[in-house]
């Protein structure tokens, strides 16, 4: 290590790293603390006109995209693939919940078993792969998830029953479940702060791009060979091994190999430091509440999307009778409609905040269950458009927001755990519309009994975007926030505020 690096690296133990950035707050529960927060959930939700003139240069994404290197554009592209096949996988299930039933000798509603167990045990999947990224680095965590989802992949090809089918979609939920933490740290860990909104955005749609993927590939595979569905998954595990050899072929994060660094430069100084599991403790002590809020807070973010897509092209083909070629231009519509609300609602929320952003999509996406859901002419496109926007405009938000949140030093472990929790809570989500929906029969067009499903997922998307309006309101925001602090820094700052706080009183 040259003398210039000990330098830098003995400051950052001193000063704490990008001092110009802001803080990021633990919850502190004092009186005094919780007064404030409560009295400027409103005030600080929108940006003064003084912050509005001080980030005009934002508006334009451009001059932030041109700071990032071709390093972490390649960086962010293994990261968008990994993430967009995650989603790519998931939704195979949900796009052939029909055909499933058929093969296996099910009803539709048994079938979504398979999609409640996957997002049940993602959780598993977040707890393992996250802990493992923030202690190993983001590269071979990711790395060994992909391959074992790649294993999984060929493994679901070979299923004949289906009890062999919800066992491997139950080990498959817990390799799924590891993706986004890492992914997201591989994108955003070295993102310029100028273009973290943009990148943000782009990143989360590739769980709507995977959905675009899987409504194409159905359609023009799994729909037109002997094999079916099957033929989705034997194409899953190819492009799986393509993209753990592209990931294999680059580095760690530059902030990962410049934690290791400062831990290898303060052992062969004999400088005190934590051990891993002692930050764990006082990491938790600091964060509990908001970890436990991020994970309310992404409960109703994945109920929001499953609620909104799961059972939408069994909507479509069952109550209003689309043909599999109508059903595929609606659904690549409103995927189409959801690519570009993520990336412009969150660069949005770079110029007018986080919280203000999804707040907004709340409100819109509300606003438009009527035509999304209850006009089966040609004008559902625009419904199915317009919604999808919104919802994944508000998801856009979600990578970066969370990422500003966590502890600094857990980042990949709490993004990846929030994210699968709250999948867990919702893994229920299309069960319990299909359910629903057994209380509300209806009759299609062609004179065939099935279920009311616009009703039920109105009624269902409807509860869920106020849920997520309320939560988001009463919440926390941190925009901007350093990413490369660490958990010394962020002690020393929550003290400094609670002493701050109770001055005032």
């Amino acid at each position: 290590m040259s003398d210039q690096e000990s330098v830098s690296i003995k400051e950052e133990n001193h000063k704490g790293i990008d001092l110009d950035a802001e803080v990021v707050s633990p919850v502190s529960l004092s009186l005094a603390s919780i007064s404030h927060y409560a009295k400027t959930r409103v005030t600080d939700l929108v940006p003064s006109k003084a912050m509005m003139r001080a980030n005009r240069h934002l508006l334009n994404p451009l001059p932030g995209l041109r700071l990032i290197p071709a390093r972490q554009w390649i960086m962010f592209a293994s990261a968008f693939m990994a993430w967009t096949w995650d989603a790519y996988d998931f939704f195979s299930v949900s796009l052939n919940a029909t055909a499933l039933a058929h093969y296996f000798g099910k009803n539709v509603k048994q079938v979504t078993w398979g999609i409640t167990l996957v997002l049940m045990l993602r959780s598993v999947g977040g707890v393992v792969f996250g802990y493992l990224g923030d202690r190993y680095g983001r590269k071979w965590p990711l790395c060994l998830n992909i391959l074992l989802m790649a294993c999984i992949q060929f493994g679901t090809y070979g299923v004949s029953t289906y009890e062999q089918f919800l066992g491997v979609r139950a080990i498959f939920g817990i390799m799924l479940g590891g993706i986004y933490g890492n992914a997201a740290a591989t994108a955003l860990d070295d993102c310029p702060i100028e273009a973290r909104g943009f990148i943000s955005g782009l990143l989360q749609q590739g769980y709507t791009f995977g959905y675009l993927l899987a409504v194409v590939f159905t359609r023009a595979i799994a729909d037109n060979v002997e094999m079916g569905w099957k033929s989705l998954y034997l194409l899953g595990g190819s492009v799986s091994i393509v993209i753990l050899i592209f990931r294999l072929c680059l580095p760690d994060t530059q902030a990962f190999l410049r934690q290791r660094e400062i831990e290898k430069y303060n052992i062969e100084h004999n400088i005190p430091q934590k051990t891993f599991f002692q930050k764990v403790k006082a990491s938790l002590k600091l964060y509990w509440l908001m970890i436990i809020y991020l994970v309310l807070l992404m409960a109703g973010f994945n109920f929001m999307s499953h609620g909104s897509q799961d059972l939408y092209p069994t909507m479509l083909t069952e109550e209003y009778v689309f043909s599999s070629n109508r059903s595929t231009v609606t659904n690549c519509v409103a995927n189409i409609g959801a690519f570009v609300g993520g990336i412009i609602v969150g660069h949005m929320s770079n110029f007018v905040g986080r919280r203000l952003s999804i707040l907004i999509c709340c409100i819109g996406g509300g606003a438009l269950i009527y035509p999304w859901a209850f006009i089966s002419g040609s004008a559902i496109n625009a419904g199915a458009f317009f919604l999808q926007f919104f919802v994944q405009g508000a998801w856009g938000v979600i990578p970066i927001h969370l990422s500003e949140l966590a502890p600094p030093d857990f980042r990949s472990f709490v993004v990846g755990v929030a994210y699968q929790l709250g999948n867990l809570a919702s893994s229920a989500s299309s069960t319990i519309e299909s359910t629903i929906g057994e209380s509300f029969p209806y009759t299609n067009k062609k004179g065939e009994a099935t279920k009311d499903y616009a009703r039920v997922m109105a009624i269902f998307v409807g509860a869920v975007f106020a849920y997520v309006f309320l939560i988001t309101l009463v919440g926390p925001e941190n925009k901007m926030a350093s990413l490369t602090h660490n958990l010394e820094e962020e002690e020393d700052a929550h003290n400094r505020e609670e002493r701050e706080l109770e001055s005032q009183v």
